[in-house]
């Protein structure tokens, strides 16, 4: 089968390798589309770490059954589907609580640490074990399909939030990811959202779903815009969506006493944190990682239309042009959002 390979760092070829070989406990699957992450065009240029070649990338994917391992008896061939991105262990202690986005042993599509490798979906198919699967409805188009690992993200996000009906809720970073938790954010009740930003096309963008106000955080104090509109009070949650000091900041210094700050960004190892504003004013700091079963609710979510992916498909591209778009990409185009593979195109 044909898949786009990372070979070298900044080096993509689209080449022939072995079809998966899908276990007793595996689905194999047809990619109909598999959308190109900010973390692949770090592991594209080697940044990360995480992604040594050779290696096929790719984890937010949908596409059909192929086929299904002896043991699964509730899927079959020419079923329309989803997976995760993440293949939890099922026995450690995480696993076991129901925190399996915790699990000690997890392993990553698309993935190449060191410890393991396991090729992803940039590729014409893929095999993953039927615990990580979910059956799509029919109108729900396989391009949008691809975009509920990124919806998932957002969504636990704001899951662990405590956001309550007519919360005042700060996005800082409206990115794909920070648009996505926007629209969670509304979903889950939030009468009043600010997206905080330095690009006017994101804001404009992040104005479309759903913000209720927009801030440019290079334009002047983004901080005392948001107290000014909140009469002094501050907003109830932030989620920062970013990962670096100024943004996290930011977030702190824009909730009131005793509001709830989540970090989902995760660009710098390290910060500096305002420990003192934290302590003093009782605010509650949450970190996130990835989802951990909200496949489901992101799917209704979207179905709904309460979360619409739509706007954030900026260009949908074959695996042949995938080495020019991942240098395009890299090189850096604010007109993109989200590009996604079509594999059988």
């Amino acid at each position: 089968m044909k898949a786009l390979l990372l070979t070298d760092y900044q080096r993509l070829e689209v080449s022939e390798v072995d079809e998966p070989q899908a276990g007793v406990d595996d689905v194999l699957i047809q990619v109909e589309a598999c959308g190109i992450c900010g973390s692949d065009i770090h592991g594209y240029d080697g940044s990360t770490g995480r992604r040594i070649p050779p290696l096929i990338m790719g984890h937010e994917a949908s596409g059909i059954v192929v086929s299904v391992g002896a043991n699964v008896d509730d899927l079959n061939p020419g079923d329309r589907v989803t997976f995760d991105s993440m293949v939890s262990c099922g026995r450690c202690e995480f696993c076991r609580a129901g925190q399996q986005n915790l699990c000690d042993n997890r392993r990553v599509l698309g993935v190449s640490c060191g410890e393991y490798r396991r090729h992803g979906a940039f590729a014409e198919r893929i095999a993953v074990p039927r615990r990580i699967v979910y059956l799509l409805p029919d109108d729900l188009p396989f391009e949008h399909a691809a975009l509920i690992e990124a919806v998932s993200v957002g969504v636990h996000a704001v899951n662990l939030s405590s956001i309550r009906l007519g919360d005042t809720v700060v996005i800082v970073g409206a990115g794909m990811i920070g648009l996505l938790t926007l629209q969670a954010a509304k979903a889950a009740g939030a009468t009043r959202v600010i997206a905080v930003d330095i690009n006017d096309q994101r804001l404009a963008v992040a104005g479309e779903l759903g913000a209720t106000e927009t801030i440019r955080a290079d334009r002047g104090d983004a901080v005392a815009a948001i107290r000014e509109m909140t009469g002094g009070r501050g907003a109830d949650v932030a989620l920062e969506v970013v990962g670096a000091t100024a943004t996290i900041k930011t977030a702190i210094e824009s909730v009131r006493k005793g509001g709830h700050v989540t970090l989902v960004g995760n660009v710098s190892p390290t910060i500096e944190l305002p420990l003192q504003s934290v302590v003093t004013r009782e605010i509650r700091l949450q970190g996130t990682c990835g989802c951990n079963g909200e496949y489901p609710q992101c799917i209704d979510l979207m179905r709904s239309g309460a979360i619409d992916v739509a706007p954030l498909i900026t260009s949908q591209i074959s695996l042949q042009e995938a080495p020019a778009w991942f240098e395009r990409l890299h090189a850096g185009d604010p007109q993109q959002m989200k590009v996604v593979v079509r594999p059988q195109r």
